[in-house]
């Protein structure tokens, strides 16, 4: 059974400060302890060479992550990006570079939207469990519509064998999920039970080696 509802998208732009990176601060360790090296570029902007303060992009990327269209201040004008790409260090961890691509006003992105999983679903009191299939959508849109995220309410799921499908979901007006509507998001699977039998090792399974030396120390005295 398929169920039917809808599920709910938001977007949101954060402003975050940046400052052009210049070479007699990159040496200075206590400045970078509080900042981190970044990159902005894409089609029509050329690559520059940043610092973002850590804190504030820590939090931002906490909650916003990859699908939030971020606006960098402090250049000769602000620039709406995304975060392409986040580097972190190997052994202390902790973040060490950025990337971000510059958007292009009026034309159309493709990006990864995660999906956040919201309520119970009643199925689960009839002895279902929940398979959550996809974790994320591909949408197109324009940067100013693009939701942070997508919210499926697992209430959909009202009985055993029944599915969220990508078709389910009512995406504002602009923006384009690509997945094929048939495609499952999330379902209520009946729970199987797996009995297991204890296995008894044979005599006879035991390499002949290994048996004539048990004889042999059951005949020691």
């Amino acid at each position: 059974m398929q169920a039917k509802g809808v599920i709910s998208l938001w977007h949101m732009t954060v402003k975050l400060p940046i400052e052009p990176r210049t070479k007699n601060k990159r040496g200075v360790a206590e400045y970078l302890k509080e900042r981190i090296p970044a990159v902005v570029y894409g089609r029509k902007q050329e690559p520059v060479s940043v610092f973002v303060e850590r804190k504030e992009f820590e939090k931002t990327f906490k909650t916003a992550g990859e699908s939030t269209v971020i606006v960098l201040e402090g250049l000769s004008a602000p620039i709406e990006v995304l975060v392409k790409d986040v580097t972190f260090a190997p052994i202390k961890g902790g973040i060490v570079h950025v990337d971000f691509y510059a958007l292009e006003k009026g034309k159309e992105i493709v990006t990864h939207v995660p999906l956040h999983f919201i309520g119970e679903a009643p199925a689960t009191k009839v002895g279902a469990v929940v398979n959550k299939v996809m974790h994320e959508v591909t949408v197109s849109c324009k940067a100013t519509d693009l939701p942070a995220h997508i919210d499926v309410d697992l209430a959909l799921l009202t009985e055993v064998e029944s599915k969220i499908t990508v078709a389910d979901i009512v995406a504002p007006k602009g923006v384009k999920i690509s997945e094929a509507p048939e495609q499952i998001v999330a379902l209520a699977e009946e729970v199987e039970e797996v009995i297991e039998e204890e296995t008894t090792i044979a005599a006879a399974d035991v390499p002949a080696e290994q048996k004539g030396k048990v004889e042999d120390e059951g005949g020691e005295k």
